[in-house]
């Protein structure tokens, strides 16, 4: 029953939207961050796999909104844009560290699994933090 109770909450967060830049307050993105965050530590050697699968749910939704950003660089100009240019810059740096965490969480096994998995949890963490502070900044 345990089993079913976690499939079923599972289910909702994996199924939860995510909100675009700008669309978002603070509180929303943090909400969504602490969720993900959980729901990557919650999992069990046993269901790596769907693990490794929700982690690139989530790199997927980040390549996403740095597309948006990027969309917005190529329309602004000037210190806009470089600011835009610099904050992308960081976001990739960080997206590369989270998928090199996530493949590692994929290739983990037994004793090494509660390491992995919480490296990729905590490199997303900041990774999503990182994407709610762009928002703030290009407000």
């Amino acid at each position: 029953m345990g089993a079913a109770i976690f499939a079923t909450v599972l289910a909702v967060l994996v199924s939860y939207p995510v909100p675009t830049l700008g669309q978002t307050t603070a509180k929303d993105v943090s909400k969504k961050t602490v969720e993900a965050w959980d729901t990557v530590k919650a999992y069990s050697v046993e269901k790596k796999n769907d693990a490794v699968a929700y982690g690139k749910k989530l790199v997927r939704e980040s390549d996403d909104k740095i597309k948006k950003l990027e969309a917005k660089s190529a329309k602004a100009s000037g210190e806009t844009k470089a600011k835009y240019d610099e904050t992308i810059k960081d976001l990739k740096v960080k997206r590369e560290q989270t998928a090199r965490k996530l493949d590692e969480m994929g290739k983990a096994s037994g004793s090494a699994w509660d390491s992995a998995k919480n490296g990729f949890a905590d490199a997303y963490k900041d990774l999503h933090e990182s994407f709610e502070q762009a928002a703030a900044k290009f407000r």
